[in-house]
């Protein structure tokens, strides 16, 4: 399994947000592949998830179904491989 650093940035639908939040945050509750989510509290809106997953298409296929994709809440999806070497999510540390 890999992990992967996935960035969202919202679009300008605040008021979508807030109806979807609820759905949102409970289907990333239930994904096991989701290890931490949160919203960045600078401009742009927009938020951090870090997935573990078999490879790219598994982290992005587990969150095309999150409710704020779904409603297109979502400008812009950018995913990357992630290697945590500190905290309880890390897998050691690594040779740069």
């Amino acid at each position: 399994m890999a992990t992967f650093a996935v960035q969202y940035t919202y679009t300008d639908d605040d008021a979508g947000r807030d109806k979807h939040r609820d759905e949102h945050r409970a289907y990333l509750t239930k994904q096991d592949g989701v290890l931490l989510s949160g919203p960045f509290l600078d401009f742009p809106a927009g938020a951090l998830i870090v997935v573990r997953a078999d490879d790219e298409d598994a982290a992005t296929a587990l969150l095309d179904a999150d409710p704020f994709h779904r409603e297109g809440l979502i400008a812009e999806r950018l995913v990357r491989e992630y290697q945590p070497v500190l905290g309880s999510q890390s897998t050691g540390f690594v040779e740069d």
